[in-house]
């Protein structure tokens, strides 16, 4: 029951990619060859690539933990340096070499702990900076998908139309129309969840409002493909 409760709180990568296939082999079937179809080839090779990169992102940077823990160590030996001679200049009462000793202390204690922060915190600017170069992938093929429907306009199968020499072919039918739109808003879908799962994996607040960001433009544009559906329903 417990492992049951789990899977439904996190987003499944195998899940979303035989989604995503599964999307691929309909648009074959129904519009074989066409620029639908190849964009939606795109979005399976980023899926793929979203599991290996995900695993790598989660996983922790060896070598930067192991210098973490190197600069703990030698901070601890020369504070216990300094701490031992601070007891034998104690037992010549040289008061200003006790000074000296204590100020040492504290310099190490400062060094320390901006070397610490530095380490520490570079993992996750590290991780950050892949995580967001990663997105605006995502975000390009959100306008690329906007622009394999933008001239999908429902008036030219709910009336009579007068192309000129630039019109674009319109040679669909209103059910091809509907399916090929529908197929748009499911690959914007599928593209802001690909790209929630960088936030999954790595809670950071720049890569949340990234992915948040994502999530706004995918759903602004389906909701423009929704409405052309809408209008072709209702005719």
């Amino acid at each position: 029951m417990p492992t049951s409760a789990v899977s439904y709180r996190t987003l499944d990568l195998v899940a979303i990619l035989k989604t995503v296939r599964r999307l691929e082999r309909r648009i074959s079937e129904r519009f074989p060859g066409s620029g639908l179809l190849s964009i939606c080839h795109e979005l399976v090779g980023l899926a793929e690539d979203v599991q290996q990169r995900a695993k790598a992102i989660a996983a922790p940077n060896i070598a930067l933990r192991a210098a973490v823990y190197i600069v703990i160590s030698a901070g601890i030996v020369g504070l216990l340096t300094v701490a031992f001679g601070v007891k034998f200049q104690i037992g010549s009462t040289e008061l200003l070499s006790v000074l000296q000793a204590v100020e040492a202390a504290a310099n190490i204690v400062v060094l320390l702990g901006a070397v610490l922060f530095f380490l520490i915190s570079l993992e996750t600017r590290l991780k950050r900076n892949r995580s967001l170069r990663d997105l605006h992938v995502f975000r390009s093929i959100a306008h690329v998908i906007d622009m394999h429907q933008l001239t999908k306009d429902p008036s030219s199968v709910l009336a009579s139309e007068c192309a000129t020499a630039s019109s674009p072919q319109r040679t669909m039918s209103a059910f091809e129309l509907t399916r090929y739109l529908d197929y748009c808003s499911e690959r914007l879908s599928l593209t802001s969840k690909l790209a929630a799962v960088y936030a999954q994996n790595l809670p950071d607040p720049v890569v949340i409002d990234a992915v948040n960001e994502i999530e706004s433009l995918t759903t602004n544009l389906s909701q423009k493909i929704w409405q052309k559906i809408t209008i072709l329903d209702a005719s």
